[in-house]
């Protein structure tokens, strides 16, 4: 009985000695603060080596978001989508101002038609006569030649060439619709356009992310190759590979960071360079927004942060896991 108590003596007195999980964590907070702060001072020891590392990821990762950026801005080159994708709905000669009414209400509660809007045969005619320049010819007929107009605008999850093109099929089947018109053929190409530009940047970005790992496991290799009598001291001490590999990494942190800043700077940069002549194009158009390119967006600029981070952190961790190893104390 007495050593049953004085095991359970024992096992008490070890829980009590036994750090809580709060410390624990704090602990473990506090180490890998210290390392975080301790790999930027090392960097900051060679500011030149490290700028022109930076600078290389920081063009290396520009370039795949510059060319995002671009293409997210490309459906501007031909004004805004809704008139893109605008449908033309010329009516049969004698339809009545109220059966286009009900057809125009009727229209409004398709799901993929957002909105629709009904151009008068009388006003249309003035329109024409003040802009085709033939406004005396037109004056010399007796009755009005041009039909009532209905313009369809597809809603933006309708928007697509294939639903575009049922739309179509469905509204030439309407029975007062004399013509229907769109230039599907153009929003076909446009849109096979996009999808090129879109895989074309999503093969760039992934090669360019492979240099981005190259870069920084090729940095890395060097700064454990220089500190290899270190490591072996650090291994003859007893250090875990986890408390070895610990500041590599977060170096390769502070890499991806700073290349991703530098590569925010870089596609602003060169989005402001050609702001100028856009709009100068744009004001070619009559539309001073047509062509129009603003800076990155906080969304882009917090995914290429975190690219860069994320990209830094596994080059670092692929460098370290394999020149570790082979660094032994004899």
């Amino acid at each position: 009985m007495a050593s049953n108590s004085s095991n359970t003596e024992n096992r008490v007195q070890l829980r009590q000695l036994r750090p809580s999980f709060s410390s624990r964590f704090k602990e473990f907070f506090i180490r890998h603060l210290q390392v975080f702060f301790y790999s930027l001072g090392l960097l900051s020891r060679t500011p030149f080596a490290t700028l022109l590392t930076a600078a290389a990821l920081g063009i290396a990762l520009a370039l795949p978001a510059g060319l995002y950026v671009i293409l997210d801005h490309a459906k501007q080159l031909s004004g805004d989508f809704d008139s893109i994708n605008q449908i033309s709905l010329f009516m049969k000669k004698g339809v009545s101002e109220k059966s286009i009414s009900e057809l125009q209400k009727k229209l409004k509660a398709y799901p993929e038609i957002a909105q629709v809007k009904h151009i008068n045969r009388e006003a249309a005619l003035k329109e024409f006569q003040e802009n085709s320049g033939f406004g005396d010819a037109l004056k010399a007929l007796k009755d009005n030649p041009l039909p009532h107009l209905l313009i369809v605008y597809p809603s933006l999850t309708h928007n697509e060439p294939d639903q575009i093109n049922q739309l179509l099929l469905n509204l030439k089947k309407l029975p007062d619709v004399d013509l229907v018109q769109l230039d599907i053929q153009w929003l076909q190409r446009l849109y096979a356009i996009i999808q090129i530009g879109q895989r074309g940047i999503l093969i760039i970005g992934s090669l360019l992310a492979l240099a981005v790992l190259l870069i920084i496991g090729n940095t890395i290799r060097l700064a454990i190759e220089n500190r290899r009598n270190e490591i072996v001291v650090m291994k003859l001490i007893g250090a875990t590979d986890s408390f070895i590999r610990r500041p590599f990494l977060y170096t390769g942190f502070w890499y991806g960071l700073f290349g991703s800043l530098i590569a925010i700077l870089l596609v602003n940069f060169s989005l402001m360079i050609i702001s100028n002549p856009l709009a100068h194009l744009s004001s070619l158009y009559n539309n001073s927004e047509l062509f129009s390119l603003g800076l990155m967006g906080i969304n882009t600029s917090l995914t290429l942060l975190l690219s860069g981070c994320i990209l830094g952190l596994l080059g670092a961790r692929l460098a370290v896991g394999k020149h570790l190893k082979e660094i032994e104390p004899k």
